[in-house]
């Protein structure tokens, strides 16, 4: 019985020792990707000035940087004059006024004022949107067709998530739609 205990330790320890070695083969590459990864998560600094190029690989971190900054600062401002809106906006109640001509006027120049709120309300939920795409890094390319949205249209409109072919699309679409 001794012999047989004595022969499986010693080929478990083998093994062990082959285990070993080969943990350590595999260390040295972890660690090269441990270091890339690295390089990924540090934040990319560009300048104010900066503004994407078609020359550079298309929604490199550059652009995803450059965009995830112009968005931040666009939904800042809107949050802003929202804010500054609905302040004044409810300062200014002129609806206890004796004549009716001043409170029909009154009344639809804030009804015109909630609407702007409203349109601006759904803009930032698009922003946010569009910051969780940058996240994701699949900002820039059509929700449907997976393709590039293009730069000069992201440019002009940042919380575009279709290209134009499925944007004029969508458009008839809804155009056939309504009309029914």
């Amino acid at each position: 019985m001794p012999k047989i205990l004595k022969s499986p330790t010693r080929k478990t320890s083998v093994k062990a020792k082959k285990v070993v070695t080969s943990i350590k083969k595999s260390t040295k590459p972890t660690k090269k990707v441990s270091t890339t990864e690295n390089k990924i998560k540090a934040p990319i600094k560009i300048s104010k000035t900066y503004i994407p190029k078609d020359t550079e690989k298309y929604m490199c971190d550059k652009h995803l940087s450059f965009f995830k900054i112009k968005l931040t600062e666009w939904k800042k401002e809107l949050v802003k004059a929202n804010n500054e809106a609905l302040y004044h906006g409810s300062m200014d109640d002129n609806s206890v006024s004796a004549d009716i001509v001043d409170q029909a006027s009154s009344y639809t120049d804030k009804n015109v004022e909630m609407k702007a709120i409203n349109r601006q309300i759904k803009l930032i939920s698009k922003i946010d949107q569009a910051l969780i795409r940058i996240k994701d890094k699949t900002f820039g390319f059509c929700a449907e067709t997976a393709e590039p949205i293009g730069l000069k249209r992201l440019m002009a409109r940042p919380v575009a998530h279709l290209c134009i072919a499925a944007q004029e699309k969508h458009e008839k679409d809804e155009k056939v739609y309504a009309d029914d």
